[in-house]
């Protein structure tokens, strides 16, 4: 198996990286464009068990616009083969006192980089 050729990896990367903008600039469009229309996705929350993309949609339709901006922390994208990866990530919200996990399983789906399973987690920062 081809683990990160370089032009898959530039591909998922780039998926990430849109996700990532419309994430924390509620760009609704994109993100359901950016995930697997299943009922088979899921997405593990901070607080949420979501399972299928209409759960999913919901969720994104109903939260909260404050607080979305955040900074990404040792991000690690890795492909498998041409058509499949992950990407985790650590993030912190300014002023907060937590940090974020996320991790999600993309797939190419007809052509196209989709999310088809993602987990968000928060823990407590340490304390210097």
């Amino acid at each position: 198996m081809d683990i990160n050729h370089p032009e898959t990896h530039a591909e998922l990367s780039a998926a990430f990286a849109r996700y990532e903008a419309a994430l924390v600039g509620n760009d609704t469009a994109v993100l359901d464009e950016l995930v697997w229309a299943s009922p088979h996705t899921v997405r593990y929350g901070a607080a949420e068990c979501l399972h299928g993309i209409e759960a999913i949609r919901a969720f994104r339709n109903a939260r909260s616009l404050v607080g979305l901006a955040r900074t990404l922390h040792r991000t690690v994208i890795t492909t498998f083969g041409r058509d499949f990866g992950t990407a985790s990530t650590e993030f912190t919200r300014e002023g907060g006192s937590r940090l974020g996990r996320q991790m999600q399983t993309w797939c190419r789906v007809h052509g196209r980089w989709v999310v088809v399973a993602a987990h968000v987690s928060l823990i407590e920062l340490p304390h210097p």
